[in-house]
């Protein structure tokens, strides 16, 4: 699957979102190494902030799924991840994360978008 295939089913599904509060639908498509894909989307909650990210929607699916760090290829959103976000993309070994900066499709590694990142020690 390309990165422009993946961006528009993260496009696509945006629309399933539930956002009443922002109203800012967010859509990401997860890539897994074996070639599922999975949906996710941001789900609003009036008590914030105890909604979800899209992106959180799609892994936690996918990890509920039996996929694991490093069974994830790539992560398309129709929006820039969070910081939040940003650090679930690096644990979990994500190849290139995908999305639009000022309207230019960039494909970034998950270090690039978080540096000076964190590991927690063993």
């Amino acid at each position: 699957m390309t990165d422009q295939e993946l961006l528009a089913r993260a496009d696509a599904i945006a629309a399933k979102a539930y956002a009443p509060y922002s109203t800012f639908h967010v859509g990401c498509a997860v890539l897994l190494r074996d070639g599922t894909v999975i949906e996710g989307v941001n789900v609003e909650n009036g008590a914030y902030p105890l909604g979800i990210c899209a992106e959180k929607n799609g892994i936690g699916t996918a990890i509920t799924g039996g996929y694991g760090a490093g069974d994830f290829e790539a992560i398309a959103v129709n929006a820039s991840p969070c910081g939040g976000c940003r650090q679930w993309l690096l644990e979990l070994g994500f190849d290139r994360v995908i999305f639009r900066n000022r309207g230019e499709v960039v494909s970034l590694t998950p270090a690039e978008l978080l540096p000076d990142s964190f590991e927690l020690a063993d």
